[in-house]
């Protein structure tokens, strides 16, 4: 499940639990059935445009409040269940686990780079930057014309205004968290 399916299940349970409706009414108000709108809380399945139309209508909300970012005590995030955000096959694989937000100063990111691949990203702009853990294997981190070579267990830092490069220079495949910032 990718993180706008998720978000659409937590908030379209937690609308409708502070409409005080069954499944039943929220689907007499819609029209969209009780069996999708309960996959759809699951997250199991992925809804069409035209079903989350259906959906905003019927329960009197704004688009933005089925798709944001929950405002819940405690959001969860299951590895197993994401879906990689971008994807070179034999070479990398994003996954994204905390995406732009506007009420949010940072996302989070797990990137995994396979055995002498490049991942390559233009500048971010000005008042941006970046905070990398590895996990596994060995990085060669690219900025401004400087290298710098990210051990197992290690951390970097470094602002995004300029394109960089991450390179896996070591054995085997190299896997990272990397926590954009916005500075203000």
């Amino acid at each position: 499940m990718d993180y706008l399916n998720q978000n659409i299940a937590i908030n379209l349970k937690l609308i409708r639990k502070e409409k005080g409706m069954s499944m039943d009414q929220v689907a007499e108000q819609t029209g969209v059935s009780k069996s999708m709108l309960g996959q759809i809380e699951r997250g199991e399945a992925n809804p069409t445009v035209g079903t989350l139309g259906k959906i905003i209508s019927g329960l009197r909300v704004d688009l933005h409040e089925l798709i944001k970012t929950p405002g819940v005590g405690v959001y969860e995030v299951n590895r197993d269940k994401l879906i990689p955000t971008k994807e070179v096959p034999g070479q990398y694989t994003v996954y994204t686990y905390f995406p732009y937000d506007k009420n949010r100063l940072f996302e989070i990111y797990e990137m995994e780079i396979e055995q002498r691949a490049v991942y390559q990203s233009g500048g971010h702009g000005q008042g941006t930057a970046e905070y990398i853990v590895v996990h596994q294997g060995l990085l060669l981190l690219e900025v401004d014309d400087t290298s710098y070579e990210v051990k197992e267990g290690n951390a970097i830092y470094f602002g995004t205004s300029l394109a960089h490069r991450y390179i896996n220079n070591g054995q085997g495949q190299l896997k990272f968290t990397s926590v954009f910032v916005f500075q203000m």
